[in-house]
C-alpha cells in the first residue's frame, strides 16, 4: 500500500507530546537521506554515513524542530513567534510561521550572516531585525519578549523544538536496523546534539505511552562526537566565548542554550567535545563536495572535519558503524564553493565558439 512521508510528527506521533487532535503545522519535514559516504569509509575502515539534513523543505534539520515548536504556537493560541538566529533557524520559523498564519520576528546578529538564510526569512515574510550584539544578544532579547509580551519563542530552549529534533536518532535507527556506534554532530548552540541524545535514549529502551508501552527499537546507544569551531568552542574552553568568530555562521555561538543537555550527551555517552579549525572546516566542505558529492554550507562540514581530523590522530577505530549529520544545505552559504584552497575566487576556463577547442581543453581525442 502506497504510503506518502507525513512529517516527523505524524510518524512519530506516537513518541512526540501530540494526540489526533493535535493541529499539526508541517511542510514535510524529516524522511531525510542516509547517504552512505565511500571516501570517508575507505579513509577510516568504517562504514560512515551522512544524515543529510539539507533535504529538509527549508535546507536544514532546524525544520524538525519548527514543526512540533509552530504546532505548540498555534495550539497555545499564538498569534506571533520571535526567535534569535544566526541564519537557519530565521528561514525555518519565517517559513513554517507562514503555513501556520502567524507573525514571525526575527533577530539576528550584525554582519557574518549568511544572504541564502535571510533571503529565505525576508521571502516568507518575516520581520527582520538586526541586533547591535551577537547571536546570545539576541537570543537574551527573544527570551525577555516570550517572557514580558505576547509572542511565542520558537528556539531551541523551546523544549519542543527538541521534541521534534529527535526524530533524526529514531530515523537513523530505522534506516540501519540499529544505532551506530558513533554519532558525529556540528555543535553551535548544542541543541541538536542533546535532541540525537534524547532520540537515541528513547529508542533503546521501552517507551511508555498513553496507550501502552512501546518496546525498545534499537539495541544500544552511539557514542555521541560533537565538534565545535575553534574560535566558538565555549565547550572546549570551559566557559562562555564573549566575542565567537568563525566563518561557520551556523555554530558562531559563545553561550549555547542546550550547554547543560549537551554536556550531559557527552558524559553518559562516554563521548566528546572538542574544536576544529576553520580551515580544516573547509577542507571538509570542499571533501564532501569533490569527493562525497553531497553539497553543506560550512558549520554543517564541522563534524566531517572533526572525524578527519581524529583519524588523523589515529583515534577512530575501524570496523565501526558511524553517522554524521551534516546539518545544512550548501545554497545556504554558496560563496565558499566559489573560492580555491588558496582563497582566490574561482574563475571559468573561457574558450573560443568551438568543438575542437571545447575538447582539447577536456583532453577528449577524435573517435
Amino acid at each position: 500500500m502506497a504510503h506518502q512521508w507525513r512529517g516527523v510528527i505524524r510518524e512519530y506521533a506516537d513518541r512526540l507530546p501530540v494526540t489526533e487532535a493535535t493541529k499539526v503545522i508541517t511542510l514535510g519535514e524529516g524522511g531525510t537521506p542516509l547517504v552512505h559516504a565511500q571516501k570517508l569509509s575507505e579513509l577510516t575502515g568504517s562504514e560512515v554515513y551522512l544524515k543529510v539534513e539539507g533535504m529538509n523543505p527549508t535546507g536544514s534539520f532546524k525544520d524538525r524542530g519548527m514543526t512540533m515548536a509552530m504546532t505548540a504556537a498555534v495550539e497555545a493560541g499564538a498569534k506571533a513567534v520571535v526567535c534569535a538566529s544566526t541564519g537557519n533557524t530565521s528561514a525555518s520559523a519565517a517559513a513554517y510561521a507562514t503555513a501556520a498564519g502567524l507573525k514571525c520576528a526575527v533577530l539576528v546578529p550584525e554582519g557574518k550572516i549568511s544572504m541564502g538564510k535571510l533571503s529565505q526569512a525576508i521571502a516568507h515574510g518575516a520581520t527582520l531585525l538586526q541586533v547591535d550584539g551577537n547571536f546570545d544578544n539576541c537570543l537574551d532579547i527573544a527570551r525577555k519578549l516570550g517572557e514580558a509580551y505576547p509572542v511565542f519563542l520558537v528556539n531551541s530552549v523551546n523544549p519542543a523544538r527538541i521534541q521534534g529534533q529527535k526524530t533524526g536518532a529514531f530515523e537513523v535507527v530505522d534506516s540501519l536496523g540499529d544505532a551506530p556506534d558513533i554519532h558525529v554532530l556540528p555543535v553551535g548552540n548544542a541543541g541538536n546534539i542533546s535532541a540525537y541524545w534524547k532520540g537515541y535514549k528513547e529508542y533503546s529502551a521501552p517507551f511508555e505511552t498513553a496507550n501502552g508501552t512501546l518496546p525498545a527499537v534499537s539495541t544500544k546507544t552511539p557514542i555521541m562526537w560533537g565538534f565545535q569551531a575553534a574560535g566558538a568552542a565555549p565547550f572546549v574552553a570551559g566557559h562562555p566565548i564573549t566575542e565567537p568568530d568563525t566563518i561557520a555562521t551556523a555554530i558562531r555561538i559563545g553561550n549555547p542554550a542546550s550547554w547543560d543537555t549537551a554536556v550531559a550527551a557527552r558524559d553518559e555517552s562516554g563521548g566528546l567535545i572538542e574544536a576544529v579549525t576553520d580551515d580544516e572546516i573547509l577542507a571538509a566542505h570542499r571533501w564532501l563536495s569533490a569527493k562525497e558529492g553531497v553539497f553543506v554550507e560550512p558549520g554543517s562540514a564541522a563534524g566531517v572535519a572533526g572525524l578527519i581530523k581524529k583519524h588523523a590522530a589515529g583515534d577512530v577505530p575501524s570496523g565501526k558503524t558511524i553517522v554524521i549529520t551534516v546539518t545544512g544545505h550548501g545554497l545556504k552559504d554558496p560563496q565558499w564553493a566559489l573560492r580555491t584552497e588558496d582563497g582566490s575566487d574561482v574563475q571559468p576556463v573561457k574558450v573560443p565558439n568551438d568543438v575542437v577547442t571545447v575538447a582539447a581543453e577536456l583532453g577528449l581525442e577524435e573517435n
